[in-house]
């Protein structure tokens, strides 16, 4: 399944299925917690909470993706992401976009 951020696909004409989305809520040990806490003092990267979101995005995508191919799509178009907290050491991904249907 073709997934992108632009609104078209070039040489190809497509119906609109609908829109999906994927979500995922990750959260993080709470020992890493303390230690990504302590990094902060330091300065850094914070591989831990890098980690936790690039699995969170891997998921939020696959469950998008799940949702396109039950519409019957060939792919979705104009995808985006968002982030927000939901409490300390955990995060919510968010993945949408539109399914589509080439004619």
């Amino acid at each position: 399944m073709l997934i992108v951020n632009t609104n078209t696909i070039p040489d190809k004409e497509f119906e609109v299925l609908g829109i999906v989305q994927g979500s995922m809520i990750q959260s993080k040990h709470v020992g890493k917690d303390i230690m990504s806490g302590l990094k902060t003092i330091v300065g850094g990267e914070l591989k831990g909470y890098t980690q936790m979101l690039e699995e969170a995005r891997e998921v939020a995508m696959k469950r998008m993706i799940e949702q396109a191919q039950n519409l019957g799509a060939d792919a979705v178009v104009n995808v985006r992401f968002s982030t927000s907290a939901i409490v300390q050491g955990a995060a919510e991904i968010l993945v949408y976009g539109t399914a589509v249907k080439y004619k």
